[in-house]
């Protein structure tokens, strides 16, 4: 049987993962390759992509690792040529890569206001730069960019250039769509909730409960109406439908995936 991406290929930043268990780029990493994509795997570290590439051959997938600092405009250039020369083109883009930092107007120092938006937003805007002139060259394609519930309602702590960041991604995605529309490239946007990703156990805990795990995943089990916490493959399977063609007619738009958190009022 024939998969949803087969003979795709598919650049996937923050391929990485903290720790064992499944981060979004990850899960997406494996479920794409599932389904047909070849993967162009994109980290800053490689120890956090052993995993990912174990799993993706686990289900007979090609993966291609590719160390990259996605906030360096040089560096993303090169590492999106390197893509085209190892598979071909681009046609399809994930960006997965961020992270939160905590802090308010009053006590988050520039610095890390400078850092946060780099990481979180910068790096979106630098990998889009530089494979829409590929995807544009080809015909089409598909881009799917990860932000957060954080960016559109408050979720339990001070983040505010985490959640700034987050909330740009939305409409830079829109903009985005909206402009390469006719060029027959697609781009739209993941809203993941308070997922149980390996970041809960080695940095969210220590941040907000003292690394008291167990207290921080009660606490954000109470948030959602489900009732439980989805992980990274939850957010992976909605990148998955809006890069096939299931989701032809979808762009600058997005997928919430929070087990119904943002419809509270609480």
């Amino acid at each position: 049987m024939a998969g949803r991406l087969d003979g795709k290929i598919a650049i996937v930043t923050g391929a990485g993962c903290v720790g064992p268990g499944w981060g979004n780029g990850r899960a997406t990493c494996v479920r794409f390759a599932e389904e047909g994509a070849k993967i162009f795997a994109v980290d800053l570290r490689a120890e956090t992509m052993e995993e990912t590439l174990d799993r993706v051959r686990a289900v007979g997938g090609e993966i291609e690792p590719y160390l990259c600092d996605v906030t360096d405009r040089a560096a993303v250039e090169v590492m999106v040529s390197a893509c085209v020369e190892r598979f071909g083109g681009v046609d399809l883009l994930v960006n997965n890569v961020g992270g939160s930092a905590k802090g308010g107007p009053t006590t988050l120092d520039e610095e890390s206001w400078d850092r946060q938006l780099d990481f979180n937003l910068k790096s979106v805007y630098l990998t889009c730069r530089s494979v829409l002139p590929h995807m544009e060259a080809a015909g089409g394609g598909a881009i799917v960019n990860t932000s957060s519930t954080s960016g559109t309602r408050y979720t339990g702590a001070a983040q505010v250039a985490y959640a700034s960041a987050k909330a740009a991604i939305i409409q830079f995605s829109k903009v985005t769509a909206v402009e390469f529309a006719p060029k027959g490239i697609r781009v739209n946007t993941v809203v993941p909730g308070q997922l149980h990703t390996p970041m809960v156990e080695t940095r969210l805990a220590g941040q907000r409960m003292g690394g008291d795990v167990d207290a921080l995943l009660q606490s954000r089990i109470k948030r959602i109406p489900l009732g439980w916490m989805g992980d990274g493959r939850d957010t992976a399977n909605a990148a998955l439908f809006l890069c096939s063609d299931e989701a032809r007619f979808v762009t600058a738009t997005e997928i919430v995936v929070d087990g119904g958190m943002s419809a509270r009022c609480d």
